[in-house]
């Protein structure tokens, strides 16, 4: 991760904090193209776990982590992200894995990344 990748997440962490209240424990991030790919572990609060301890609790988190994060952006625009990156944030993909606290997010922008901040490797 380059120091562009590191602040990256660290924007990622403190919009996820400001709109939910936590953020993830640990971030690590990619540019890939127009992609900012962002693996993130410690996603969930000690409430959510209980929560997924059943399996209707489980995919109440579930959707909570990704359509409802999902939404957050839509309706929230993340700006800072945008000002960082000098790139106009078009969509978000989000996935995660309730048992291992493992979720992605691919932020997808209207210019290459990659490119405009090198790879870092």
């Amino acid at each position: 991760m380059n120091k562009h990748e590191a602040e990256f997440s660290n924007l990622v962490r403190a919009f996820r904090k400001r709109h939910m209240g936590k953020g993830p424990r640990e971030i690590r991030t990619t540019f890939c193209r127009n992609w900012a790919i962002s693996e993130m572990e410690g996603n969930l609060s000690p409430v959510e776990k209980f929560i997924a301890n059943a399996s209707e609790g489980k995919q109440m988190v579930r959707a909570a982590r990704t359509e409802m994060v999902k939404d957050m952006y839509r309706n929230n625009r993340p700006v800072e992200m945008e000002e960082y990156l000098g790139a106009v944030f078009l969509d978000l993909y989000v996935d995660i894995d309730i048992e291992k606290d493992f979720g992605m997010s691919i932020f997808i922008f209207d210019e290459d990344l990659e490119k405009k901040f090198g790879s870092g490797r």
